[in-house]
């Protein structure tokens, strides 16, 4: 596979607008309350006939100091204690989930995220994963993917060899910018030496992935400052990158509210900012995954995508597709079956489902045949950039250019500015079109209906 990217500036403004991320299909805001528990429950148990191997997302969300610029879900305190009452539930949602998947399911992939994981004690991380495995089935080999989000201020040497001996083969640390004046703008303190004795720790500890967590769009960002924190981080040599894209949303995420408008670069500096990443990346030697995801040539994400078994998720690009995903934890968000499962939002709401025996699910959606189909078509282009109508037809008994009749003249203005072109056999996106994948994807969403509002900037 060609994994060749090209930035063109002017296509990038010509499609600027807003559009979903695509870690699942239908997105979130299809999801409705008339599919709870009970519905939960009968998909669960129903998804054993698979023998599907299971994925596991842990939601901490506790968090010491708040990043303005976060717009994750999280509990923002310095009292430590709040995290035992969490984690009670948490034990005791792994029993009930564990009562509706077969034990024989390996978990082939296990993620801690947050919030800040690492905010609970080293007693507390290792009951966590005692009380994990005695309920399912890890694998012991290190051939799982099990990783963790890091905040380097809240770890330490220690903390890196617990979570090694405890089975996490792989994380990802948050940097966001070294610059002084965007840490102070965006109340994110974090010295070079506390990213870099993490990371340092890590490798001593033979974790046997590394990826490192950028933001471009930050207050006060320039491409000269941005480039001297990309050099660092390109010096340390992590295997991956993710570079994301700052969407301001006050109105939607109150910290957001402290960030000072006129601190934020102007829309064509963070065009110049992301132009300039992309052409240090691959000037470094890196290959870009799509979706602000750049990793090393032989980087597994890498492997999977040039092998056609790239898959994305919840949690970004991942190299098992075919696992049933579980979520635990207040606000997280499942997968099993032909169906997603999000969690209670609120701690005191997750407790008394909890408290109740109850699994936490309070709204969902279980996909139509017509959904799944789409949600192939769209896992295809934005992890692979191509389609084989051939393989299509045949996953899912169907004529991909009838089924689609009414898409595909959508992509005829895309075809002519170079995004991608379009045969009798197959649909390739092109080096320019890229960067623009979300759009491609959306001619395929159903539930748009001309409605972004609710989404980010593509780009």
């Amino acid at each position: 596979m060609d994994q060749t990217l090209i930035f063109d500036p002017e296509l990038i403004k010509k499609y600027d607008q807003s559009g979903p991320r695509y870690t699942s299909y239908p997105t979130a805001v299809q999801f409705h309350e008339g599919f709870g528990d009970a519905e939960y429950r009968r998909v669960a148990e129903a998804s054993n006939a698979t023998g599907h191997p299971l994925s596991l997302y842990f939601h901490i969300p506790f968090c010491d100091t708040v990043c303005y610029y976060c717009a994750c879900n999280k509990v923002v305190t310095k009292n430590r204690e709040m995290a035992s009452p969490y984690l009670q539930r948490l034990h005791r949602e792994l029993e009930i989930q564990a009562e509706l998947f077969d034990k024989s399911r390996i978990v082939t992939q296990l993620h801690w995220g947050g919030g800040t994981p690492t905010f609970i004690n080293h007693q507390e991380m290792r009951a966590l994963m005692d009380k994990t495995r005695q309920h399912f089935t890890l694998m012991d080999d290190d051939k799982g993917e099990y990783s963790i989000e890091i905040d380097p201020r809240e770890a330490n040497y220690e903390t890196i060899a617990l979570l090694r001996e405890l089975g996490f083969n792989r994380m990802s640390l948050g940097v966001q910018d070294f610059d002084p004046e965007v840490q102070r703008a965006v109340n994110r303190i974090q010295t070079e030496k506390q990213t870099m004795d993490v990371l340092e720790a890590a490798r001593k500890e033979n974790f046997s992935s590394i990826s490192i967590d950028l933001i471009y769009g930050l207050p006060h960002q320039t491409t000269e400052r941005f480039l001297t924190t990309l050099n660092k981080i390109i010096d340390v040599n992590p295997d991956r990158l993710s570079v994301f894209n700052y969407a301001h949303l006050p109105k939607m995420f109150g910290p957001q509210r402290r960030i000072n408008d006129d601190e934020l670069p102007s829309p064509q500096m963070k065009l110049d900012i992301l132009q300039m990443t992309i052409e240090r990346l691959i000037e470094a030697g890196y290959v870009y995954i799509g979706m602000d995801h750049f990793a090393k040539p032989d980087d597994e994400l890498a492997v999977a995508q040039q092998d056609g078994t790239l898959y994305r998720n919840f949690q970004g690009y991942s190299t098992h597709a075919e696992c049933d995903l579980i979520g635990f934890g207040s606000t997280s968000i499942g997968m099993v079956g032909p169906t997603y499962a999000q969690n209670m939002r609120t701690l005191e709401e997750y407790y008394e489902r909890i408290d109740a025996g109850q699994t936490s699910v309070f709204r969902g959606v279980e996909l139509s045949r017509d959904d799944e189909i789409r949600r192939d078509v769209i896992t295809r282009l934005i992890c692979h950039f191509r389609l084989d109508f051939a393989s299509v037809n045949q996953q899912w008994d169907i004529d991909f250019r009838d089924y689609f009749k009414e898409e595909l003249p959508k992509l005829q203005g895309m075809e002519q500015d170079g995004l991608l072109e379009i045969d009798q056999q197959s649909m390739r996106v092109m080096p320019k079109g890229r960067l623009l994948i979300r759009n491609i994807c959306m001619t395929f969403d159903a539930y748009l209906k001309g409605v972004t509002s609710n989404f980010s900037k593509v780009i």
